[in-house]
């Protein structure tokens, strides 16, 4: 007798259409593979709803990003709105939405793994969204690429326990890639990202891919955008990033 295993396979998506279709998905992380295979992408962007959320722009820090106050008179508070989103550790980039970029960079640096580092972190204290910590690393290293992604989250608005997901992906498929994101939409409390990282496509150029991305998010809530395109093969990079404010 022949036994089949009924495999679920995950439709792909397009990223435009998810994007054009959610007016407040909050913070998002993409890593994925370019459709030539050559380059290691990710994408990194903010949303605000705020004045105080709005009021920041990407600025270059090293290998690496932060954000900034665009217009510091107006800064309220800065804890949870100003950090470096990207970090680059040797072969490894880092791409997150808040301060644990640093823990990562520092305990990955003492030799601990993604997963190891992130135990020692939770959601973000801002009840009652209790906005979940999404991470990503993407790691080269002698022409192989992979990438794992990481969703920290309240039990269903319960502070009181902390839902730790990650997912690793070896050897990436090209033209495709993975979508998280901090808010499945607009609401108060504002809804938890829910599930697996969305599988979607990279199409394009670093060009074509980071104005696609720009013009898909909602054009009130977007802030600020970040896309990376590492040559797998060398390490070196190509860097996008679009303020809204300038």
């Amino acid at each position: 007798m022949v036994m089949r295993r009924n495999e679920e396979s995950m439709e792909k998506k397009s990223l435009a259409q998810e994007l054009a279709g959610n007016t407040y998905p909050g913070r998002g992380i993409v890593i994925g593979k370019s459709p030539d295979g050559k380059y290691a992408v990710t994408a990194y962007f903010i949303m605000g709803r705020s004045s105080n959320s709005r009021n920041r722009i990407f600025v270059e820090d090293g290998e690496g990003i932060r954000t900034q106050a665009f217009d510091p008179s107006k800064l309220e508070d800065p804890s949870l709105i100003i950090y470096a989103p990207v970090r680059v550790l040797g072969n490894k980039t880092i791409v997150t939405n808040g301060d644990q970029t640093d823990t990562i960079y520092e305990l990955m640096d003492q030799q601990q793994t993604f997963e190891q580092s992130l135990r020692t972190r939770e959601f973000e204290p801002d009840g009652p969204n209790y906005t979940p910590r999404i991470s990503g690393i993407m790691h080269l290293e002698n022409g192989s690429y992979n990438y794992a992604m990481s969703i920290l989250k309240s039990n269903n608005g319960d502070p009181s326990s902390c839902n730790r997901y990650t997912f690793a992906y070896e050897n990436p498929a090209a033209g495709e890639g993975h979508f998280i994101h901090t808010y499945m939409g607009d609401g108060n409390p504002l809804p938890s990202f829910e599930g697996e990282p969305m599988l979607v496509g990279i199409e394009g150029d670093i060009d074509t891919f980071t104005n696609m991305i720009w013009e898909n998010l909602n054009e009130e809530n977007k802030v600020s955008l970040f896309v990376r395109f590492i040559e797998i093969g060398s390490g070196k990079y190509e860097t996008r990033i679009i303020n809204k404010n300038t």
